[in-house]
């Protein structure tokens, strides 16, 4: 079949921007273009016939897309001056809001069953096991803080006392006391990724490397490198067991928390280090424990931290581009997804944090179709965590941008003295 210049008219309009792939085989008179949606539409021409039928079929596909930055699949735009946050929220369907207690109590029905079908397997799993069934365990109790997550929201339940009752239950077996979380947390949406504020994962800076003794830069270099997992341990010790951080309206609920989670330490692990030993007690608390904050501290950094995402201080600081531009959407594999009930789909969650776990994949949908150019994408793996740990040592204020430990890799002929 020679080249071919065909006037078609589709059941499915092709723009005039969509891209021939590959030309028409001679047997079969099929074409491939590409959609500026990222589909494929496959289009069936009869060449016999005279003023020729088309029948074009749109498949959605999965591309592999490369960036500037190893690990991930799209950074995004700047977002247009003038848009708001609440612009944004605007354009989300009403129905993601909506608070569905059935599936919110299917959520605690999975991470009960996973936890328990995960302690069932530590407890006949020869010892060569372990690391699969861990994994697994590690993962599934950290669905129990995603559900007082939801809690500290007011997306679980309608009802504020079933939020924190709920809340309060599933957050203390992991000794993690939900008020003084929640608290702290929401003062992390108010101010993500602003300087100084942000409670969640503030970043170290030039000065505090620099002027900090041998102690000082090794652990700066651990929580920022190798032992980046063991990062919320410490955020853990130290926003949540001080009353002073709290205001004196807030200490009541506070003090509920933390009497909560001494119970259980009194009534539940003190026995289980008594009865099992120390060995016993690291095989059944606490490597599941550090699981969990493994899964905290990974989330937090990568939903937060990116080569090319500064925090910014109070006066250059706007909620839209910290919230929509400044989060990233992170592609996990499935079953964590599951046993995680979607915390990876982030960005709709600091868009709002009124959208139940359960609609968070409804919510990113739609934020995807309004306002996709301007989010930034990754997919966990070896590349996305290297790039951070790599390229994501210490944050300079003064420039905007991450910079290395070593002072002659930070550019620019940075002084001593940088932020």
């Amino acid at each position: 079949m020679a080249a071919m210049h065909l006037q078609l008219q589709a059941s499915a309009q092709i723009s005039s921007s969509d891209r021939i792939l590959a030309s028409p085989f001679k047997s079969s008179g099929f074409c491939r273009l590409r959609s500026p949606r990222s589909q494929i539409l496959d289009v069936s021409v009869n060449p016999k016939k005279r003023g020729v039928g088309v029948r074009a079929v749109a498949v959605p596909i999965r591309e592999e897309v490369q960036t500037s930055i190893p690990g991930f699949t799209q950074l995004g735009e700047p977002v247009p001056e003038g848009l708001s946050l609440n612009d944004v929220v605007k354009t989300l369907p009403k129905e993601v809001f909506e608070v569905d207690d059935f599936k919110a109590f299917k959520t605690v029905a999975i991470t009960v069953s996973s936890v328990a079908a995960g302690y069932a397997a530590l407890a006949v799993a020869p010892w060569y096991l372990y690391p699969i069934v861990y994994a697994f365990l590690g993962t599934a109790v950290t669905g129990l803080f995603v559900i007082g997550h939801d809690c500290g929201h007011n997306s679980f339940s309608k009802s504020q006392l079933v939020n924190d009752v709920v809340g309060t239950i599933v957050m203390t077996p992991l000794i993690y006391p939900f008020e003084p979380w929640r608290i702290k947390h929401n003062t992390h949406h108010a101010h993500t990724n602003k300087l100084i504020m942000d409670t969640a994962w503030q970043p170290f800076r030039p000065h505090q490397y620099d002027n900090g003794s041998p102690l000082v830069r090794g652990v700066i270099r651990a929580t920022m490198g190798p032992l980046w997992w063991m990062a919320s341990v410490g955020h853990w010790i130290f926003w949540h067991f001080d009353l002073s951080k709290f205001r004196p309206q807030e200490q009541p609920k506070v003090k509920v928390s933390l009497a909560a989670v001494a119970a259980f330490a009194a009534l539940v692990l003190a026995p289980l280090l008594v009865t099992q030993g120390p060995v016993g007690f690291v095989k059944w608390w606490l490597v599941p424990w550090l699981g969990f904050h493994f899964w905290m501290s990974t989330f937090t950094m990568v939903h937060h931290t990116a080569p090319h995402i500064p925090f910014k201080p109070n006066r250059e600081w706007y909620a839209v581009e910290a919230q929509l531009n400044g989060t990233v959407h992170c592609d996990y594999p499935a079953w964590i997804d599951l046993l995680c009930h979607d915390i990876s789909v982030h960005i709709p969650h600091h868009v709002s944090t009124k959208i139940p776990s359960y609609n968070l994949r409804k919510a990113y949908a739609a934020i995807q179709e309004k306002w996709d150019r301007h989010l930034n994408k990754a997919e966990f793996g070896f590349p996305l965590m290297n790039t951070i740990l790599d390229q994501c040592n210490l944050f300079d204020a003064r420039r905007s941008k991450w910079v290395k430990f070593a002072k002659n890799l930070r550019g620019d002929a940075v002084a001593a003295t940088s932020d």
